[in-house]
């Protein structure tokens, strides 16, 4: 090779590395956004019933739409509980309602998970007895010759303590000493199956009404008035 040669290949090769130092850096490849977690659903959803009685329903100026006004409130907070394809959720016999109660509770929750709870901001009477205003555990006591509602003054559990056996959860740790009312409830039969365990108030005037309680084919209501 002439001297020619390596200076025209020298010169070449010089070139080709400046070009190849002035490259920039390749960029790394965009990484994907994260999923994002997706929140966990409770298996027995939160649910309320509420009613309001002693309002009235006053005209508005400047609108066509009356307002009710002054009204009390009535509610009930509970879990509900989906059938999810079970079939006989009661039971029959010695067992009947050993499927919902749970293992070694004495009662019916009436839902799932924490105590359900009553709050009236209205006197009520059920069963002849007189309920002042405030807050209750409500329990079902199931037998299939029929229901048998209690409402108790027990304190209840906000969040569960396997340590604490003189509050609520559900119905464990209940206590009779506690019932305010025990009372039988008229059974009902639904025409469908009720998929999702639902309470709610019937007939409702000022003056009272019914609650009333159906999950799969089994039902039941107790009336109740609204006390002075």
């Amino acid at each position: 090779m002439s001297r020619f040669q390596m200076t025209s290949l020298f010169s070449a090769l010089s070139v080709a590395g400046a070009f190849a130092f002035a490259q920039p850096t390749p960029l790394p490849a965009p990484t994907a956004a994260p999923t994002p977690a997706v929140a966990r659903r409770p298996l027995s959803p939160p649910g309320t019933s509420a009613t309001q009685v002693g309002g009235k329903w006053t005209k508005v100026e400047g609108s066509d739409e009356p307002r009710y006004t002054d009204g009390k409130w009535i509610e009930v907070t509970y879990s509900r509980p989906i059938k999810r394809s079970r079939q006989d959720l009661f039971g029959k016999g010695a067992d009947y309602g050993k499927k919902v109660t749970g293992a070694d509770a004495p009662l019916w929750r009436v839902g799932a998970n924490q105590t359900t709870r009553l709050k009236t901001e209205v006197g009520l009477e059920i069963g002849g007895k007189k309920l002042a205003p405030g807050e209750y555990s409500l329990f079902v006591d199931l037998k299939e010759s029929g229901w048998t509602l209690v409402v108790s003054s027990q304190e209840h559990q906000q969040k569960y303590d396997e340590n604490n056996k003189t509050a609520t959860w559900g119905a464990y740790s209940y206590d009779p000493k506690f019932d305010v009312v025990r009372v039988p409830m008229k059974m009902m039969k639904p025409a469908l199956s009720v998929d999702q365990f639902t309470i709610g108030f019937a007939d409702m005037t000022d003056s009272g009404g019914k609650l009333a309680m159906a999950w799969d084919r089994e039902g039941a209501v107790v009336d109740f008035k609204v006390a002075p």
